[in-house]
């Protein structure tokens, strides 16, 4: 993550001292995203780069960061799970690119007003309802290919949360 003009979130420079996984090496117990959100709003006003730190300006930032997650894997085909080939330094660097990604993802949660962790279990539980394990187990078909009925008969939920209703209810959403 580059200060670009200040505004980059900056906390990625102190994660990237520590060694081994692409973990840093300052804390060992487990980080949440209210810590992360409460250090990383500290960090830029200290700096007074709050002024830089839009939802406009954090979200292209966001996406510049898994432009340079993405470029990680760009050539390397198919990557199996625990990354077997790939050098130490490879590791550290995969870290870091992620650590900017979730850096950035809270700090334009933050600046939204949302509660990521309460966004995402939120997500989750929609998610759940509509891939039931009974029908996409096994499958990677997207979730309109699947009946979205529940056992009671109600339809599920597109994807504002919004529950189906009328002559559609029941049926594939699109």
């Amino acid at each position: 993550m580059n200060g670009g003009g200040g505004v980059g979130l900056g906390l990625g420079e102190t994660a990237r001292k520590g060694s081994g996984s692409g973990g840093g090496g300052e804390a060992s117990a487990a980080v949440t995203l209210e810590t992360l959100r409460m250090k990383m709003s500290e960090f830029a006003r200290e700096r007074d780069w709050e002024q830089f730190h839009s939802p406009r300006n954090l979200l292209l930032a966001l996406v510049g960061e898994v432009g340079e997650l993405s470029e990680i894997f760009q050539w390397k085909g198919e990557v199996p799970k625990g990354l077997p080939g790939w050098g130490e330094r490879e590791v550290e660097h995969l870290g870091e690119e992620l650590a900017d990604v979730l850096l950035y993802l809270v700090r334009l949660s933050d600046m939204c007003g949302v509660d990521l962790g309460k966004a995402a279990l939120r997500k989750m539980e929609l998610n759940a309802r509509k891939y039931p394990v009974g029908q996409c187990r096994g499958s990677s078909k997207k979730h309109t290919h699947y009946s979205t009925t529940t056992d009671n008969g109600a339809s599920g939920d597109d994807n504002n949360g919004n529950a189906g209703t009328g002559a559609d209810a029941g049926k594939e959403q699109c």
